[in-house]
């Protein structure tokens, strides 16, 4: 690795790390990819936190979406994903998805994962938000941290070398093409890997907002690493907010109060007591999709009828206590801390920032737009179009993690190198921290509360214009370092910033309510299946969005 005098003015060293493909993030995706990648060549996995410790699959509760029964079908499946993706998701990423999950889903069952049976020892399956069929699979509330673990698992029988907490600065690109990626460890060293492929796989973004289910390493990294390396990126404005974080205490807003809850049974109350989920869809009620519930509770506070904590009673008081305990024990374990046993009052819940459905566009083979640069999960667009339903994502990780990484594996070696100036351009930057003025902290304050005020459920162009100025102000303020160790958290700070541009854009470039985008200055004459509009897109050198041309 590169090892520097502070300030980064001299170089000591200069030792290259050398790989065929180089792996960004360890989450479900980026593990996966890894593992498939390991087969066709050395591999090398960075990760900002301890390899499977960070990120949001870990903590994903809920489940895992496949067609295991006969009454099902991909084709069902497929259909409930398109509807509750408002139609505009890429119907092939759909198709891929919805065919190869059952697939990924035995590979984790053959690599030892322990998922909840039924009597008849299948893998047991619930019901989710805006599904025709109960096809979410899942171990108990805690189905990520059991995938994590079969992953990490297998990871350990590959050859793969694992590089934990890294910061990656940015992707290096030579004559157009990504050839590996600049780093920085936690004494401030920066970390140099060239590589034949590289993939992204740094998951999601909305810590760019003051309530977040994401674990404080979801700030964006890889939206905006794609950005400046000149990736484009589809559909940013599309941030799902999911309906039910916990409230209180205050340092545990915004916990994820998992939809297997609702899938159980929970049902949504008003502080009058009033079931209100039946007027906003009296079908599904609490088992609509995530957006529809988002808006619904919203609207029941801002309307007046929230709790006193401002948000909206969750209760399952009304099942027996073995199905709480056998089925939702991290909820029950997690709401006993806060003093409330749910097995005999209703949890207080409310909308909070989840997971960005835009990112990188990819081919079905997560291919991005950049030669050299592939995607897989959660930091890439199309899949879950304006609103993913619930147990589609860790399927993504898998299905899109497997391609991915085979497709990196499969790229051709190529005598390139890491050039003089790219390692001098990040010197400079870093530089600069070390001679800065304002503590990132302060920046990331100011940043989300601009974001949960201007870039929320409900929006406006005028707020969105606003917010975007603030995002400015912010972005040329002098971020300081006040030592090597501190250099990482600036650069985590300048990419939640684009990350925060990038879906401001997006909002205002998309003239439409659709999905998890509710724009209240618009009025509009068509539903999803009818907009005129497709992808919205930004790059470094276009911007704008798709028009449909419908017969």
């Amino acid at each position: 690795m590169y090892v520097y005098d502070a300030p980064y003015n001299k170089m000591r060293s200069a030792e290259v790390m050398d790989c065929h493909v180089l792996v960004i993030g360890s989450g479900g995706a980026g593990v996966r990819a890894a593992i498939e990648a390991s087969g066709y060549g050395k591999t090398i996995l960075l990760s900002k936190t301890l390899a499977g410790k960070g990120g949001c699959t870990p903590m994903a509760e809920g489940g895992y979406n496949a067609v295991l029964r006969e009454q099902d079908s991909c084709e069902i499946h497929y259909g409930d994903t398109m509807k509750g993706g408002s139609y505009l998701n890429d119907p092939e990423l759909v198709r891929i998805l919805v065919a190869e999950a059952p697939e990924r889903m035995e590979d984790l069952l053959r690599w030892g994962a322990v998922f909840d049976v039924t009597d008849c020892c299948e893998v047991a399956q619930r019901p989710f938000g805006g599904q025709s069929f109960p096809r979410t699979c899942y171990a108990g509330d805690r189905t990520g941290h059991e995938m994590m673990v079969t992953l990490i698992e297998r990871l350990a029988s590959t050859d793969v070398k694992v590089i934990s907490e890294v910061t990656v600065l940015d992707l290096v690109v030579e004559s157009g093409r990504v050839v590996g990626a600049l780093g920085l460890d936690g004494k401030g060293n920066i970390v140099a890997v060239r590589a034949d492929a590289t993939v992204l796989a740094t998951g999601g973004g909305t810590q760019i907002y003051d309530i977040s289910t994401n674990s404080s390493s979801g700030t964006g990294d890889g939206f905006a690493i794609g950005y400046r390396a000149g990736a484009e990126l589809i559909d940013m404005e599309m941030v799902q907010f999911h309906p039910t974080g916990a409230v209180y205490p205050y340092d545990a807003r915004g916990r994820l109060i998992t939809e297997a809850v609702r899938g159980e049974g929970g049902v949504l109350k008003n502080a009058l007591g009033e079931r209100f989920m039946e007027k906003y869809d009296p079908v599904k009620k609490e088992l609509s999709t995530r957006d529809v519930v988002s808006r619904a509770i919203a609207t029941e506070i801002l309307e007046g009828r929230g709790t006193a904590h401002g948000g909206v009673y969750l209760d399952v008081t009304h099942l027996p206590r073995q199905q709480i305990e056998e089925r939702l024990p991290v909820m029950l374990e997690q709401f006993l801390k806060f003093g409330v046993d749910i097995r005999e009052e209703p949890m207080e819940v409310a909308p909070t920032a989840h997971h960005i459905m835009g990112g990188l566009r990819i081919s079905p083979h997560g291919e991005t737009t950049l030669p050299g640069l592939y995607a897989c999960g959660e930091v890439t667009g199309g899949v879950h179009g304006a609103n993913r339903l619930g147990g589609n994502a860790l399927a993504d990780t898998q299905v899109f993690g497997k391609r991915a990484g085979e497709s990196a594996g499969r790229a051709p070696r190529r005598d390139v190198r890491i050039g003089e100036k790219a390692i001098e351009a990040q010197e400079e930057r870093l530089s600069l921290f070390l001679g800065g003025e304002v503590p990132p902290s302060t920046v990331v304050r100011s940043l989300r509360t601009a974001m949960w005020e201007g870039a929320g459920i409900f929006r406006t162009a005028r707020d969105l214009e606003k917010t975007l100025g603030v995002i400015a102000h912010l972005s040329s303020l002098p971020l300081l370092a006040r030592t090597r160790e501190n250099l990482g958290e600036c650069c985590t700070v300048q990419n939640m910033l684009l990350t925060a541009t990038l879906v401001v854009r997006g909002a205002l470039l998309r003239k439409e309510s659709r999905g998890a985008h509710t724009r209240r200055d618009v009025v509009q004459a068509w539903d999803a299946q009818t907009s005129p509009y497709g992808h919205t897109y930004q790059s470094l050198t276009r911007s704008g969005i798709e028009t449909v041309v419908r017969e």
